[in-house]
């Protein structure tokens, strides 16, 4: 998906909200455990309920690894079922050195048909690079996260600047506004604030609103742009909003409020 058509989806369903399909066999509801591949039914109902209220969808890969062959295959079938207009981002973290990383970029993006896909830029520019050789798709590079371990590495400083800052600034030279995004936590939108300074126009990605306690009001206030610029990633308060046969309908209904949430940012940022 190119970045145009983002910021278009954006704009016609006023929305920039991503739903995070972590996707745990355990919580999902019991009648589901009857069908064929419970986890791609949950989803598809998922789906089914809220693509009109939101435009990226994030498997956490996790869940489904977990879940050996079967989970691949209902991850596949999850990511061939998103709506075109939305964008499929596989939240696999990966990062390793350069030629193992282009089989990764190989896996995700030509063999699953992932439009993005989260990395871990530790190892450094040739760790990344693999994924960025792939044109209309997306490389998103974890900056700051929301858990309390990211202390440990994260804030520190480094020279002038702490070192989620300094991966902005490094990442920022190796690929432009159409290719690469950042994830940063929602819990820290005085920190986000300084990465939008770092990276005025780069799309950011931000998990942790809903249940794990970041705010909508504050992100959007932190980092919104005229093009929105944000995906605002929420997972459990949607996907868990109930587990009755109704899950889908409530799920549908906490996506609605927050978009309307959202609206009002991009009432005023898109003027």
């Amino acid at each position: 998906m190119k970045r145009e058509q983002l910021i278009a989806e954006i704009k016609k369903k006023r929305s920039y909200l991503c739903i995070g399909l972590d996707t745990d066999i355990a919580r999902i509801p019991a009648h589901l455990h009857q069908a064929a591949d419970p986890i791609f039914e949950f989803n598809r109902q998922i789906i089914d309920a809220t693509y009109a209220h939101c435009v990226a969808y994030k498997p956490n890969t996790a869940f489904y690894e977990a879940l050996g062959a079967k989970g691949w295959d209902s991850l596949c079938k999850t990511i061939e079922y998103i709506p075109k207009e939305c964008l499929s981002i596989a939240d696999a973290k990966r990062g390793d050195i350069g030629n193992t990383s282009s089989f990764y970029a190989k896996a995700f993006f030509e063999t699953l048909k992932a439009d993005a896909i989260t990395v871990a830029p530790y190892m450094g520019e040739d760790s990344v690079k693999p994924f960025l050789e792939y044109k209309n798709h997306w490389t998103i590079v974890l900056a700051l996260t929301s858990n309390s371990g990211s202390a440990d590495f994260q804030t520190r400083s480094v020279g002038e600047n702490e070192l989620y800052l300094e991966v902005v600034k490094k990442c920022i030279l190796w690929a432009n506004t159409d290719q690469l995004m950042f994830v940063a936590g929602a819990t820290k939108p005085e920190l986000i604030k300084k990465i939008r300074q770092l990276a005025p126009d780069y799309f950011l990605l931000i998990p942790g609103i809903g249940a794990q306690g970041g705010h909508i009001d504050d992100v959007s206030d932190a980092a919104i742009t005229p093009e929105c610029g944000l995906l605002l990633n929420a997972s459990r308060s949607i996907i868990y909003a109930s587990q009755e046969k109704d899950f889908a309908k409530k799920a549908a209904e906490e996506a609605i409020l927050i978009k309307k949430q959202m609206e009002k940012w991009l009432d005023k940022s898109m003027a």
